[in-house]
C-alpha cells in the first residue's frame, strides 16, 4: 500500500487556514496588521514544519502543533488558527494513534484535553455558556483517534495476513526439500546398517566356510531376519504414521546441539519451549548454534545461558554468555569469516523477526531474537515500565505547566456564577461514551448497556446545564458514538485471520470467534428506542407546536434512519472483510495444498524405485536364504545395497522428475505431510489413525478421506486441531475437533460433495467445533457388484 506524501495534507492545511484568515477578511475589507501577519506566518511554518515530519516523531509534533496554535491564538484574530487548531492537532493525534501505541495514544489525547481546559480556566475562567465547544472538541478528538486505531488495526492485520501467508509460502518450498532429506536419511540408515551387515555377515561366513560351517547356516538366519527387518523399515518410510515421533523435534534437536558443545568442556544451561517444524524452528536452531559457534571461538569456557520462549504472538531467542574465565585462550578467535552477525540478523529477518547483539553489563555478550509465535503475527516490541512512567511524568508536567497560559493570557470578562454549564456536563458524557467504545472489545454486553444508559442521560444534561442551543445537535451528538458500536458490532462480530486487535496492542488471535454479546437485533432495537426517548424528551422540554405523536414519529424515524445506515456501513465493513479473508484463506489453502503434493510426489518417486529395486533384490535375498543358498544370499545382499545406493545418488542428484500434470493424487498416507504443513504455518494439527484402520483402503474412500481432511484444515482456523480416523464394521469414521468453520454452509457444501458419491454422511457434534463423517469400506458400486 502507496503512502502518500507526508508534506500534502499539511500544505493543504495551510492553504485552507489562508483562506479562513486572512483572504476572507480581506476579501470583507479589514486588513490585518503586519505584526498579526507576521505572527500568522512564524506559526503557520512551525505547525506545517512539523506536520511534514508527524510520521517520525508523532508526539512530538502533537505538542508542537498544540503549543504553537496556543500561542497564535492569543495575539491573533478570531479564526485565524481555526484551521489548524482543529484539523492540525486531529491530524497530530490521529497519526499518534496510528504510529504509536493505545497507552500513548490515550495518554496524549488526556493530555491535551486537560491542558486546554487548564489553560481555557487560566485565560477567561469558568464560563457559564453552553460550551458546545467543549462537545465538539472532544467529538473531534474522539473521531481522530478512533479513525487512528481502526487504520491502525487494519494495518497490523494486513501485515499479520501477509506474514502468514510469506510463511506458508515459505513452507510450501521447504516441505518437499524436508520430505526428500528424511528419506535420504532414512534411506542411509538401512543401508548403512541393516544391508550392509548382511553383506559382511554373508562373506565371512563364505570366507570362513571350510573351517566353521556352523557360521553359514548362523548367516542365512541372519540374512533372513535382517531381510525381513529391511523390508518393514523401507514400508515405514514409504508410509509413515502422521504423528510426531517420526523425526527428531526441534527442541530435541536444540538439546543435541547443546549436548555437542557440552562435549567441548563449554557449561551451558538451558530453558527450552516446545516449537513446531518449519521456518521458526529452523531460525532459532541456526541462531542457537551460530551463537554458540562464537562463544566457543572467542570465550572458550564462558557459561552460556539458553532461553527459548514459544507464544502466542512471539517467540523468544536469548543467548547470553558470560565473561570468559581469565587466562584462558582463544584459539578459534582467528577462524571466523566475519559474517556471523550478518547470518544471524538474516536468519530473523527471513522470518519476520528483529535481532540485536551487544556486550552485558557484566563482560559477557548476550544474543537476543524476537521471531513470529504460534499465531505468525508481526514482532511486538517490549515497552519497558520505566519509559511508561516517564510518559505519565512528562504528561502530568504539560499539564500543569503554568507558564504558556500565563503568556497568552487575554483580558475577557469571566463568570462568579457556580453553576456547573451545559458544556461541561456534554463534555463528560461524551467522554463516558468515548471510553466505553475503547472497551468495544473486551466488555461487550457492559459497552451496550453502557451506551443505551447514556444516552438517556443528555436531555438531562441539557436540563441541568440550562441549555438554549439548538435542540436537535446534543442528542444527535449522542447517537455518534452509539452508531460506532452498531457499526462495529455488524462489521466485526467475527476476528478472522485479519482481524483487530483483541486487546491493547496486542495483535489479535488468528482465529474466528464471536464476540460474547446481546444479539445485534435487540441492541439495534434498544439503542433505537433509547435515542428516541431522548430526542422526544429535549424537544416537549424546549416546547413545540408539534403535538407528541408526530414528535414521537418524526424521532423514530429519523433515529431509525442514523441507525440504519451504521447498520449498512457495518454490513459493507463485514462483507469486505470477509472477502480479503476468503482471498487469504484460499491463497494459504493453496500453498499448503501444493506443499502436500510437491512432498507427495516426491515421496511416491523414490517409493517407486525402493518398490523396482531395493525391495524386490531384498525379498529375493531373503528367498535364497531360506533356500539355503548362501552365494545366492550374499550376492542378492550386494545387489540390494548397490540399488539402494544408486537411489540415493538419484534422490541427491535430482530434485524433481515428476511434473506438475503428473503428480500422483495424496491420500491417507499423506496426512503427517498435511499435519506437518499446518504445523509449520503456526496451527497446532495432531493426526492420529487407530489400529482398525486397514493399511490398504479403496482407492474412491483413500482418496476422499485425504480431501475431507484438506478441506477441514482449509477452512481458515487457527484453533488446535484433531483429526482421528477409525473403523468399524465396515465403515472409516473421521472425527475432527478444533473446526468451528465447518459448520459454514459453504464447508458442509464441499465436505458433502466429497462424501456424498460414496454413500458418506456428515453430522456436528459437541462440542461445538466438532464434526463426524462416515465413509463406506466398500463403495456403492462394489456393493452392487458384489450382488
Amino acid at each position: 500500500m502507496k503512502r502518500t506524501d507526508d508534506r500534502l495534507l499539511p500544505v493543504l492545511l495551510i492553504c485552507a487556514q489562508a483562506l479562513v484568515w486572512p483572504v476572507a477578511p480581506l476579501l470583507r475589507g479589514t486588513v490585518p496588521t503586519a505584526a498579526d501577519l507576521l505572527v500568522a506566518a512564524l506559526v503557520a511554518g512551525s505547525v506545517t514544519a512539523a506536520l511534514a515530519l508527524r510520521r517520525t516523531r508523532p508526539v512530538i509534533t502533537l505538542i508542537v502543533v498544540a503549543a504553537a496554535c496556543a500561542v497564535g491564538a492569543g495575539p491573533l484574530p478570531l479564526g485565524a488558527m481555526a484551521v489548524f487548531g482543529t484539523a492540525g492537532v486531529a491530524l497530530a493525534l490521529f497519526t499518534v494513534a496510528t504510529e504509536r501505541d493505545t497507552f500513548t495514544t490515550v495518554l496524549c489525547v488526556v493530555t491535551l484535553a486537560l491542558w486546554q481546559f487548564l489553560q481555557n480556566i487560566t485565560l477567561h475562567g469558568l464560563s457559564d455558556n453552553n460550551g458546545l465547544d467543549l462537545v465538539l472538541i472532544a467529538l473531534l478528538y474522539a473521531t481522530a483517534c478512533g479513525a487512528g486505531f481502526s487504520v491502525r488495526r487494519t494495518r497490523r492485520a494486513r501485515q499479520a495476513a501477509e506474514l502468514l501467508l510469506n510463511r506458508a509460502e515459505t513452507e510450501r518450498h521447504r516441505l518437499p526439500a524436508a520430505e526428500r532429506r528424511r528419506m535420504e536419511r532414512e534411506l542411509h540408515d538401512v543401508s548403512a546398517h541393516h544391508l550392509t551387515a548382511v553383506v559382511v555377515t554373508a562373506g565371512a561366513a563364505l570366507g570362513l566356510r571350510e573351517r566353521r560351517p556352523e557360521l553359514a547356516a548362523e548367516a542365512l538366519e541372519f540374512a533372513t531376519e535382517t531381510g525381513r527387518e529391511v523390508t518393514r523399515a523401507l514400508s515405514a518410510v514409504r508410509a509413515p504414521a502422521p504423528s510426531r515421533e517420526e523425526l527428531p523435534s526441534p527442541e530435541e534437536r536444540l538439546h543435541s546441539l547443546i549436548a555437542g558443545f557440552r562435549r567441548l568442556n563449554q557449561p551451558v544451561e538451558f530453558e527450552i519451549d516446545p516449537l513446531p517444524d518449519g521456518a521458526v524452528a529452523d531460525a532459532a536452531y541456526g541462531i542457537v548454534r551460530e551463537a554458540l559457534t562464537n562463544v566457543a571461538r572467542h570465550a572458550p569456557g564462558a557459561h552460556t545461558t539458553i532461553t527459548v520462549r514459544y507464544g502466542d504472538t512471539r517467540t523468544d531467542v536469548v543467548i547470553t554468555s558470560a565473561a570468559p574465565p581469565s587466562g584462558t585462550p582463544a584459539h578459534g578467535a582467528g577462524l571466523g569469516g566475519g559474517r556471523g552477525q550478518g547470518f544471524l540478523r538474516s536468519r530473523a529477518r527471513e522470518t519476520g523477526g528483529t535481532l540485536t547483539t551487544g556486550p552485558t553489563p557484566e563482560g559477557g555478550w548476550e544474543v537476543r531474537a524476537i521471531l513470529p509465535g504460534r499465531t505468525a503475527t508481526p514482532v511486538e516490541h517490549v515497552v519497558p515500565r520505566s519509559y511508561r512512567a516517564a510518559q505519565i511524568v512528562a504528561a502530568l508536567g504539560l499539564c500543569f505547566q503554568p507558564l504558556l497560559p500565563v503568556l497568552i493570557i487575554r483580558a475577557d470578562s469571566t463568570s462568579t456564577s457556580t453553576h456547573v454549564s451545559a458544556g461541561v456536563l456534554f463534555t463528560l458524557l461524551a467522554a463516558a461514551q468515548a471510553v466505553a467504545l475503547l472497551w468495544l472489545r473486551k466488555a461487550p454486553r457492559t459497552v451496550q448497556l453502557a451506551l443505551i444508559g447514556l444516552a438517556l442521560l443528555w436531555p438531562l444534561a441539557m436540563s441541568t446545564g440550562n441549555y438554549t442551543g439548538p435542540v436537535l445537535l446534543p442528542p444527535t451528538l449522542s447517537m455518534v458514538a452509539t452508531s460506532v458500536a452498531v457499526g462495529a458490532f455488524k462489521g466485526r462480530g467475527a476476528v478472522s485471520i485479519c482481524g483487530s486487535a483483541a486487546g491493547r496492542d496486542q495483535p489479535p488471535p488468528a482465529r474466528t470467534h464471536q464476540l460474547p454479546q446481546v444479539p445485534l437485533s435487540l441492541f439495534l432495537l434498544a439503542a433505537t428506542a433509547a435515542h428516541t426517548i431522548a430526542l422526544t424528551i429535549a424537544v416537549l422540554h424546549r416546547g413545540t407546536a408539534l403535538p407528541t405523536w408526530a414528535v414521537i414519529l418524526f424521532a423514530t424515524a429519523g433515529v431509525s434512519l442514523v441507525m440504519a445506515t451504521a447498520h449498512w456501513i457495518g454490513a459493507l465493513l463485514a462483507h469486505r472483510n470477509q472477502a480479503t479473508q476468503g482471498t487469504q484463506t484460499a491463497q494459504l489453502a493453496t500453498w499448503t495444498e501444493e506443499a502436500v503434493r510437491d512432498a507427495w510426489a516426491e515421496r511416491r518417486r523414490i517409493a517407486a524405485g525402493l518398490e523396482t529395486t531395493v525391495l524386490a533384490r531384498t525379498a529375493d535375498m531373503i528367498t535364497e536364504a531360506e533356500a539355503g543358498h548362501l552365494d545366492e544370499t550374499a550376492t542378492r545382499a550386494r545387489e540390494a545395497l548397490a540399488a539402494m545406493r544408486a537411489l540415493l545418488d538419484a534422490v541427491r542428484d535430482a530434485d524433481e522428475t515428476t511434473t506438475p500434470d503428473l503428480r500422483p493424487q495424496p491420500t491417507v498416507q499423506a496426512l503427517d505431510l498435511l499435519a506437518q504443513q499446518c504445523r509449520a504455518t503456526g496451527r497446532d494439527v495432531q493426526i492420529r489413525l487407530t489400529d482398525r484402520v486397514p493399511d490398504r483402503l479403496p482407492t474412491e474412500v483413500d482418496l476422499a478421506a485425504y480431501h475431507v481432511a484438506e478441506t477441514l484444515l482449509a477452512t481458515g482456523d487457527n484453533d488446535p486441531a484433531v483429526l482421528e480416523l477409525d473403523a468399524d464394521d465396515g465403515t472409516l469414521t473421521i472425527t475432527a475437533t478444533g473446526v468451528p468453520r465447518a459448520a459454514d454452509p459453504a464447508v458442509r457444501a464441499r465436505l458433502t460433495a466429497r462424501i456424498a458419491p460414496l454413500g458418506g454422511t456428515l453430522t456436528a457434534g459437541h462440542p461445538p467445533g466438532t464434526v463426524h463423517l462416515r465413509l463406506p469400506l466398500a463403495a456403492p458400486d462394489d456393493e452392487e457388484r458384489q450382488r
